[in-house]
């Protein structure tokens, strides 16, 4: 085996994380659509709405339990052939859609968990005060709920960021797709994936900083 190429390795860091942009984009988006939906399946869950129920569990079921790649390929492969208006559909739209729906599923079992375990007393103080369902878990319950939640969900956007690394198989040019065409020119296949594989581990290590803090912070705050 012979020695690392540092000089191509040291060149082709500033060309990945011209990309980078793109991947935070994609997972920030997802990050923020799958927020508003996994929320609502929460609250579903919690007041159990007949037939919508049913729709919403076997949602979270399907979700949870198929691959990723799987529903990146069903949404962009496979969807435009069942419904034409997706046809015009774009790796990076697709990319999204495929994220949101993924990690949807995962964290409204995440947030689901936090409501219920929101104490008692609060939902009867709620009650009696007059409130409305509506107003009970807006201003009561999921403020208190989201408390408890933060740093699952933040363990969810950096699987999410990882995650992002599948578009490139939809053919979107993200931070994985333009290592593997870097390491396609150049043949110099370790050197590209160690170079991308240590841009990940600095965005995942940033977040899990930032994480660390959070929590900290949270702690404090439910202290006094």
């Amino acid at each position: 085996m012979g020695a690392l190429d540092l000089a191509y390795m040291w060149a082709l860091v500033p060309i990945l994380l011209a990309y980078v942009p793109l991947t935070l984009f994609m997972a920030l988006a997802g990050m923020a659509f799958a927020l508003v939906l996994a929320s609502i399946m929460a609250v579903e869950r919690v007041f159990r709405v007949p037939v919508l129920d049913l729709f919403v569990r076997v949602f979270i079921s399907f979700f949870r339990g198929t691959p990723l790649l799987v529903q990146l390929f069903l949404f962009y492969y496979g969807l435009p052939q069942v419904l034409s208006f997706l046809t015009t559909i774009n790796g990076v739209t697709a990319a999204i859609m495929g994220l949101t729906l993924h990690f949807s599923a995962y964290m409204a079992e995440s947030i689901r968990a936090a409501i219920l375990g929101v104490d008692r007393s609060q939902w009867e103080a709620a009650e009696a005060v007059g409130m409305t369902q509506s107003q009970m878990m807006r201003q009561i319950i999921l403020p208190q709920a989201a408390r408890v939640a933060a740093p699952t969900l933040v363990n969810y956007f950096i699987d999410m960021i990882k995650s992002t690394s599948l578009a490139f198989t939809l053919g979107v040019t993200e931070l994985m797709g333009a290592a593997q065409k870097e390491a396609a020119g150049s043949f110099l296949y370790f050197e590209a994936f160690l170079v991308v594989a240590a841009i990940y581990w600095a965005m995942v290590e940033v977040l899990a900083f930032g994480q660390r803090h959070l929590e900290i912070y949270l702690s404090k705050a439910h202290a006094r």
